[in-house]
């Protein structure tokens, strides 16, 4: 490992200060038991949209969801992009909240339009597997019935919503459904029986999870009464071929380094087209830092690439 020598004065910063977030003592307990989370729903700030988007509150069999357009002028036609299901992160025990409303506005943006569906889909304790891969699937059946051709969706995670991203790609492949266009993850959560190396390499380095047992990744009441090693709870244990393009990225600090290096082997080993970028000096979910640091517009920066890619460089067309 290297200490990201080349690593900004800003993302340094940022370093610092998720360590010291995290492992601030009296954040111990409230982190485990998923308070964190909780409060942060409760007393966020009302979220405020961009003036060139509208936000939509959609509700599924089980969750409400958040659909996220751009906003069209009475004289426009309506126009039907690609779109993005973003699957949030919290450890399968966090709901939705206002960052992720950010990132799907970002996702917006870098995509060069697209729309972003975001299910506040139902995590544990009171709602174990499969709670979550069903809402998630709800979402997608959500927009193949709004007519959203299955090559223009893009489903992409972080951390757990990266794990489930890659369980719900593999149930749609299992099951005869429709795959998407692409998929994205950062610092995915692969692996709930913690069997990567980089679990015990990174415990005192990672600056999110390390030196503690007080987290959220030694929880296990989402997986509550189901096996561990079931790739549908973790896809590290599943199987690629026939997969879409992939981008997965990852900070080189983390305990959860080897949740996206062993998905990504597979990935190349399946001749999947994969891009797995680890990120010097690193930390978990950087990217959630939007444009605030180097690395983190770096990795929005390569998101932005992906898109084009995938979609032909063809920003804005509608499906044919």
């Amino acid at each position: 490992m290297t200490d990201g020598a080349n690593l900004s004065l800003r993302g340094r910063y940022a370093r610092f200060v998720a360590r010291a977030a995290y492992h601030f003592p009296i954040l111990g307990n409230l982190r485990k038991n998923g308070e964190i989370q909780r409060l942060r729903a409760e007393h966020e700030r009302v979220w405020r949209c961009p003036e060139h988007l509208e936000n939509t509150e959609i509700e599924l069999e089980n969750c409400r969801a958040e659909l996220l357009t751009k906003k069209m002028a009475e004289d426009e036609a309506a126009v039907r992009r690609g779109v993005v299901l973003q699957l949030h992160g919290g450890g399968y025990y966090g709901g939705m909240h206002n960052t992720y409303r950010d990132t799907a506005a970002m996702y917006a943006e870098v995509s060069g339009g697209f729309d972003v569906l975001t299910p506040d889909y139902r995590t544990a304790p009171e709602h174990p597997y499969p709670a979550a891969l069903s809402d998630a699937l709800a979402a997608y059946r959500l927009l193949l019935e709004m007519d959203y051709e299955p090559s223009d969706i893009v489903i992409a995670g972080d951390s757990a919503g990266g794990g489930l991203t890659l369980a719900l790609a593999l149930y749609l492949r299992d099951n005869g459904l429709p795959m998407p266009g692409g998929i994205i993850t950062m610092s995915a959560w692969t692996d709930l029986t913690k069997s990567g190396a980089s679990y015990t390499e990174h415990f005192g380095d990672d600056p999110i999870f390390g030196g503690t047992y007080n987290t959220m990744v030694y929880k296990d009441g989402y997986f509550r009464g189901s096996d561990p090693w079931d790739p549908y709870i973790s896809p590290v244990f599943g199987s690629y071929e026939n997969f879409p393009p992939t981008l997965m990225q990852v900070g080189e600090r983390e305990m959860l380094l080897d949740d996206t290096r062993d998905v990504a082997r597979k990935l190349k080993e399946a001749g999947v087209p994969v891009r797995e970028h680890v990120y010097p000096g690193m930390f978990h979910v950087f990217q959630l830092a939007l444009l605030l640091f180097p690395e983190s517009a770096e990795a929005w920066h390569e998101v932005r690439m992906f898109f084009k890619k995938v979609t032909g460089g063809k920003e804005n067309e509608g499906n044919k």
